[in-house]
């Protein structure tokens, strides 16, 4: 792996050349939202789709930095995740109760506006080009508080592997690259790890009932 200063180099200079596609990134994740306000409803299969796309931006630019560790550590997840679609419902997703949507929604306005990497005057310029879609610990942090505010993606291998990378990179971002606010992102991870593990206990102990 490269050296802290090395991957922070990396990170920055992703954030601020390519920030044309992060805007981009935006404009969709933006595009999303006014749509689902306005009534559309994906199925749990598109949404999965749509949250692991910009997984494969991070490993692309990643790549085109030099940082085959980002690269692959991405691709393989992306992968995975991909693998895991035709096994979620195709029905249309529905949303989990107000206490479960507000800490799904500030994990995924911290990934929309994560304040690093980007460099600008205005803090204003972190709501539209902030590094979604360009970074590890921005997109994972987006992708999980999507998640977590669908029921149904929130269980199961699929939500199990995106905890597990939102562990890997709050990790290495608080202590390896000591970016604090990855606080943030690990803490997100953690939870989504619990929720999964709760839910399957939950299913165990169903059928041990029934049986």
């Amino acid at each position: 792996m490269p050296s802290p200063s090395a991957i922070l180099d990396g990170l920055t200079a992703i954030s601020n050349h390519w920030r044309g596609v992060a805007v981009g990134w935006h404009v969709v994740a933006g595009a999303c939202v006014i749509g689902i306000v306005f009534g559309w409803r994906p199925t749990e299969r598109l949404l999965a789709v749509l949250i692991t796309l910009p997984l494969v931006s991070v490993s692309v630019l990643a790549w085109s930095a030099g940082n085959a560790f980002n690269g692959v550590i991405f691709a393989a997840l992306a992968l995975a995740l991909f693998r895991q679609v035709p096994r979620l419902r195709p029905h249309r997703i529905r949303f989990d109760s107000s206490w479960q949507m507000l800490p799904g929604a500030t994990m995924t306005a911290f990934g929309w506006v994560y304040p690093h990497f980007l460099k600008t005057d205005s803090w204003a310029a972190y709501a539209y080009a902030a590094p979604l879609g360009l970074v590890p610990c921005a997109t994972l942090s987006a992708a999980i508080g999507i998640a977590w505010m669908v029921a149904p993606l929130r269980s199961g291998a699929w939500a199990a592997m995106l905890a597990s990378a939102g562990l890997l990179y709050g990790l290495l971002g608080v202590v390896y690259l000591n970016v604090i606010i990855d606080l943030v992102l690990l803490g997100g991870a953690l939870a989504l790890a619990g929720s999964v593990a709760w839910m399957r206990l939950n299913l165990r102990l169903a059928l041990k009932l029934r049986v």
